[in-house]
This record gives C-alpha cells, sequence and structure tokens, in this order.
C-alpha cells in the first residue's frame, strides 16, 4: 500500500474535456499521472463511485466549497479520481458543478487504486473492483499526507481535515 513519501504511480488516467484548449481536445484526454504533478501540490482524493450517495452528497461538494481555501494554502490542483470511465467522470463534473475547481480524473481499470493498493471489493454488491475512499496531499509528486477512510466511513478524507493537513 502506498504511504507518505511515496511516489503517486506511474499510470495514466482520463479526463473528460469539454472544451478545447490548452492541447486538449475534446472528449477523453490522457493524464499522465507523474508530469501532472510533478512540480505541483495537489489535493487528491477518491472516492468509490460517481454519483453514489456520500460522494455526491458529501465529499465532491466539500471540495468544491473548500476550494479556494485549499488553494490560498498552497495548493495547486484538486484531483478526484473514481473508478469510472471518463464519460461518466465528466457527466459527474457537470452534475457537481466542479468546472475549474476540482480535476475529475477515470481511473477506468483501477489502474492507480491498483498500482497505490487501495482498492475495494464492492463484487458482491454489483459494483466490482473500486477504490477505497482516501484524500492525500501529494508534493512534487510524492505523498505528503494520506487519510484512508474504514469501510463505510466518511470521517478523514474530506475537505476540512486535508485543508487542515495543508495549512500545517
Amino acid at each position: 500500500m502506498i504511504k507518505v513519501g511515496d511516489s503517486l504511480p506511474d499510470v495514466v488516467l482520463m479526463e473528460y474535456s469539454e472544451v478545447e484548449g490548452e492541447g486538449c481536445s475534446l472528449g477523453p484526454n490522457p493524464v499522465n499521472v507523474r508530469a501532472a504533478s510533478a512540480g505541483k501540490t495537489i489535493a487528491l482524493f477518491a472516492v468509490p463511485g460517481a454519483f453514489t450517495p456520500t460522494c455526491s452528497a458529501k465529499h465532491v461538494p466539500g471540495y468544491v466549497e473548500n476550494q479556494a481555501a485549499l488553494k490560498a494554502s498552497g495548493v495547486d490542483e484538486i484531483w478526484c479520481l473514481s473508478v469510472n470511465d471518463a464519460f461518466v467522470m465528466g457527466a459527474w463534473a457537470r452534475d457537481q458543478k466542479t468546472a475549474g475547481k476540482i480535476r475529475m480524473l477515470a481511473d477506468g481499470d483501477a489502474a492507480f487504486a491498483k498500482a497505490a493498493g487501495l482498492t475495494l471489493d464492492l463484487t458482491g454488491r454489483g459494483l466490482g473492483l473500486r477504490s477505497n475512499r482516501y484524500a492525500m496531499l501529494v508534493k512534487d509528486g510524492k505523498v505528503a499526507t494520506l487519510n484512508i477512510e474504514a469501510p463505510g466511513k466518511f470521517e478523514v478524507s474530506d475537505a476540512l481535515t486535508l485543508l487542515a493537513q495543508a495549512k500545517a
């Protein structure tokens, strides 16, 4: 399992773009995790699934609401990862109004979750292999803090916890 001091996995995630620009075409675009995190401070949080109750009602909204405070504390970007495809993440981004605030990144085949050792097997519930719920502060591609939730919990991966850690 990934831990504080480790580098992020060298995988490619996908990001849906509705607007062409800065080398991004419409539709899904690859995001190389190592290249995209180099030289930046990232507030990264992962959820078991887009459009799921806790993720949609609490997790993403908390980061949207605290985006300015996170930026003021030195965070360059906020990333939300989920084991969904880029089209679903794009639709969820529209629904959650994350444009310009949170990068909604698809870990469609769970490559990041597997490489980080942060998978959650929900096969018996019809959801398949997912990501654990967690948050981390990443500095120049390395994990600076890591907050992993216990199964079924939402206590340490919220925006205010990560904000306090970013300010420390």
